[in-house]
């Protein structure tokens, strides 16, 4: 590998992490897979991450991020609550991509024995659930539903969604992807208190 400023080298091994874990999973990557897959010697990789669990959190992060700022931008740019809202169904990758659902699948997967990997998706996990529970606060404070805990119902809508994402990945076939979004968006509504259809995409 090519002299690099450091910054970018680092931001290379992490790229090259995400590829090797889309392509073997993230229990599978080692760090002699990040290596070849760079080109580069596994003391290399040892030089600017201690550990695998740090290298394999910080390319999860890398891969996920992506995902929540290209919802988070969709919502901005609509001002109506219900808008932003249905913008948010319509952007949650998690639920469109088998390769990122699968990235969260491993991720969970291998949180109970990668400290630095837990903390990782329970964090960016919660910012997902508190970018859903802000949108359905302002539908609730707009139309002066009676959902008394946006909170809660933030947590169960996601949770129904990442659910039903995780048929249409392990089970290929039992769910397909628009079901996963019309069924999740029907029980948002019945959740927080809106019409049916309100939230068509």
């Amino acid at each position: 590998m090519a002299r690099l400023p450091a910054a970018v080298r680092r931001d290379a091994i992490v790229d090259a992490t995400v590829a090797v874990m889309v392509r073997r999973g993230m229990a599978a990557t080692t760090v002699r897979d990040v290596a070849e897959q760079l080109g580069t010697s596994s003391g290399l990789i040892h030089h600017y991450f201690s550990s695998m669990d740090d290298l394999l959190a910080a390319a999860f992060e890398r891969a996920a991020v992506r995902d929540l700022t290209a919802t988070r931008e969709a919502m901005s740019r609509f001002d109506g609550a219900v808008e932003r809202l249905s913008a948010f169904f319509a952007t949650y990758a998690r639920a469109e991509q088998d390769w990122a659902f699968q990235l969260w699948l491993d991720a969970w997967a291998e949180a109970s024995r990668r400290p630095a990997v837990q903390a990782t998706s329970r964090r960016l996990n919660v910012e997902w659930q508190q970018l859903l529970e802000q949108a359905v606060r302002d539908i609730v404070e707009h139309r002066q539903l009676p959902c008394r805990d946006p909170d809660g119902a933030a947590w169960r809508i996601l949770s129904l969604l990442d659910g039903l994402a995780l048929q249409t990945v392990a089970h290929r076939g039992a769910v397909d992807r628009r079901s996963v979004i019309s069924w999740s968006v029907s029980y948002a509504e019945a959740e927080i208190g809106l019409p049916p259809g309100t939230l068509a995409l």
